[in-house]
């Protein structure tokens, strides 16, 4: 495995260097609300909660971790995933001291660029200790992100997504 990921950019001719990664700052439906709702809701670099007509939604940041082939670090999104009432409960309870054995299921609540619509793909949580955010991993199905996430990407398709986000 190589130790680090670098490519010389097609479109501004720089060099990038250490594996692509990209964050969302919230989830896509707490940002569709309105400003009374979301004034209302709390969202900070973990946790984000609102109430709407449809009820209370609760939401957890995580990392999504694609395989890059060759390549000793992944391509890292930095998403968030809505949780059951209970999951959420539990995941808040033990956040100072996770217990690396839970697993729960959760929906992706973001739209990835370079994918065709990422929003609501099946979940699993897995917290990790050390201060890291959880990880999660896709269900297995026929969509793009969720075949790249279980086979990998090669080193190109990595290159030709950061590059589309990059400069988009």
């Amino acid at each position: 495995m190589a130790a680090i990921f670098s490519f010389k950019c097609s479109s501004c001719d720089n060099i990038h260097e250490g594996s692509p990664s990209f964050a969302f700052r919230a989830p896509d439906p707490y940002l569709q609300q309105t400003d009374k709702v979301r004034e209302a809701g709390e969202l900070n670099d973990d946790f984000c909660r609102y109430k709407d007509d449809d009820g209370e939604h609760l939401f957890i940041r995580v990392c999504l971790e694609v395989p890059i082939h060759s390549i000793s670090e992944p391509f890292l999104w930095g998403v968030w995933v809505s949780l059951s009432q209970p999951s959420f409960g539990r995941y808040v309870e033990t956040y100072n001291a996770p217990e690396t054995t839970d697993r729960y299921f959760g929906w992706f609540c973001n739209y990835l660029p370079y994918y065709e619509n990422t929003y609501a793909l099946k979940t699993y949580v897995h917290p990790r200790s050390g201060g890291l955010r959880p990880f999660i991993e896709l269900e297995p199905s026929q969509h793009p992100l969720a075949i790249d996430f279980h086979q990998g990407i090669s080193i190109q398709k990595a290159q030709e997504i950061a590059e589309s986000i990059m400069h988009r």
